[in-house]
């Protein structure tokens, strides 16, 4: 059986077609927690 679609179906879009990107802020991004390289894996596994 299939049903008709309804305006649920659909996401809203209708807000972000009038967003007004000027008025964001321009930000740095600090990456907080890196992978470990394989050199620190291999030493952490010598100690253990």
């Amino acid at each position: 059986v299939m049903l008709p679609l309804t305006m649920a179906d659909k996401p809203d879009v209708s807000e972000v077609s009038h967003f007004d990107k000027t008025k964001l802020k321009k930000t740095e991004t600090h990456e907080k927690n890196t992978l470990p390289t394989k050199e620190v894996i291999d030493q952490e596994k010598e100690e253990s």
